[in-house]
């Protein structure tokens, strides 16, 4: 792998029922079993303001620039750039006071070209269809770049869970999957847990699927609990695979990760544990942030520490109290601070053209999907900054859930030790492929990416052919 010039430092809601809310820390999408153990809570807020295009449309945007560059014929292009399925199924459920309440949920199936969809399923109050065409695209290709033997795929339910009681969300849960059965299937489409989607609703999907099917189908689903076949590191696996990349990023610099300073935006899951590992790899975070705040220290923080509150307060809120951060007056400018490193592990589109320009970090890893737009992608490139796409830099978790559905195929379990081996080879292969097509191309991180995933599904759909 050659080494290239070190980046340059620059200057409307569901009613509410009456039962009793579920426990927020119940609804993390952080692939822990429920077995009195608090989650970690999902960091899962928006950057109002800065998004001025669709994130499907950003994604087309993605797609055709890596395509010019392969040159694929307009035959090509007809063959993998769209979604093959999309359905809409309206879910009537009786909430514990009697009345029914319907809900919205989606499902969509990009491409199947290399294999089984497979995404995750999200309930979140702002789900829409253009969100998931998006996310189902980017799946499609995350697992390309991965090399993993499966297509994309995405879901959700327009519901904001904490206004639903345990049993409304499990009846919400199973009517889902029920509805959408001849969809879902270990040799048709996976799920997986995503925002507000956790463990125990994965248990939920695979006990219908395989009562509907009289049989015990563990593979219908991935991210599980370890309890009925869930996968060891499964939990901790994007945020592994983030730090495989930044890894292989800054080596490929001739930089080391000690002494670099890193900024943090999202404390859920990825975020946290990203940056318990950037810490523990000689990185020094000195901004934090969730949807209570972003909290700043230029020092360093104390991520053991801060992770220890946000398990015992349910998040960052009133994180300043305890001296180890000072809260920010405005969150959104963690993401301009000068740092090294940024992550930004929260939702899609927080860096614009709006504020791409006062992005001031050498390195972004990104841990969320899709949140660089188009037009950021181009301020960052001509300053400088690498950007280590979502589809490479967020692939761990997917590549585990691919583990998960191996091993449940298998009915042999491996340790955490195998685990996180083979999922550092898999991440500094797809990094390395990537990293050879950007010097070669003399491309967007982002472009090699899609060019060599493209040309992964382009050529197994070529193979497969059209039938009928």
């Amino acid at each position: 792998m050659k080494k290239k010039e070190t980046p340059k430092k620059t200057t409307e809601k569901p009613k509410k029922s009456t039962a009793k809310k579920t426990d927020p820390t119940y609804m993390v999408g952080s692939g822990q079993a429920l077995h009195g153990m608090d989650a970690i809570r999902a960091f899962v807020p928006r950057t109002e303001g800065l998004q001025h295009e669709s994130a499907f449309e950003n994604a087309m945007k993605q797609f055709d620039r890596a395509a010019s560059l392969l040159k694929l014929s307009k035959s090509q292009v007809a063959m993998i750039k769209q979604p093959r399925k999309c359905v809409e199924v309206t879910l009537p459920i009786r909430m514990d006071d009697g009345r029914i309440e319907t809900f919205t949920g989606y499902r969509v199936q990009h491409n199947i070209a290399r294999g089984p969809a497979k995404g995750g399923i999200r309930y979140h109050p702002n789900v829409n269809l253009d969100e998931v065409k998006a996310l189902s695209f980017w799946m499609t290709f995350k697992c390309a770049v991965a090399d993993i033997p499966m297509g994309g795929g995405k879901g959700g339910i327009i519901v904001d869970p904490s206004h639903l009681s345990k049993g409304e969300l499990e009846r919400l849960s199973r009517r889902y999957f029920a509805e959408l059965e001849d969809m879902f299937g270990p040799d048709r489409d996976v799920p997986a847990p995503d925002v507000n989607t956790n463990p125990q609703i994965m248990a939920w999907f695979m006990d219908t699927y395989s009562m509907h099917k009289r049989d015990t189908i563990g593979a219908v689903v991935t991210g599980k609990p370890l309890e009925i076949g869930g996968s060891r590191g499964r939990v901790m696996a994007t945020s592994k695979g983030l730090l495989f990349a930044l890894r292989r990023a800054v080596a490929a610099h001739g930089e080391k990760m000690e002494g670099l300073t890193v900024a943090v935006q999202g404390f859920g899951n990825v975020g946290g544990n990203a940056a318990v590992l950037l810490e523990q790899d000689g990185c020094k975070v000195v901004a934090i942030s969730d949807q209570f705040g972003a909290f700043h220290n230029p020092d360093g923080i104390n991520i053991e520490e801060a992770m220890k509150y946000s398990e015992k307060h349910k998040g960052l809120k009133g994180f300043e109290s305890t001296k180890l951060a000072k809260k920010m007056e405005h969150p959104e400018e963690l993401l301009e601070l000068k740092v090294d490193i940024l992550a930004p592990c929260a939702l899609e589109l927080v860096i614009t053209k709006k504020n791409a320009s006062k992005i001031k970090a050498r390195y972004i890893a990104e841990g969320a999907n899709g949140p660089l737009d188009s037009d950021a992608d181009d301020v960052l490139n001509k300053k400088g900054v690498f950007v280590i796409p979502d589809i490479l830099c967020n692939a761990g978790g997917v590549i585990v859930s691919y583990f998960e559905w191996v091993q449940n195929r298998m009915g042999y379990y491996w340790p955490l030790e195998q685990v996180n081996r083979e999922l550092e080879v898999a991440m500094n292969a797809a990094f390395d492929a990537v990293y050879d097509t950007y010097l070669q191309y003399n491309c967007s991180m982002r472009v090699a990416a899609f060019m060599v995933a493209i040309n992964r599904v382009s050529i197994a759909s070529e193979l497969r052919g059209l039938y009928a």
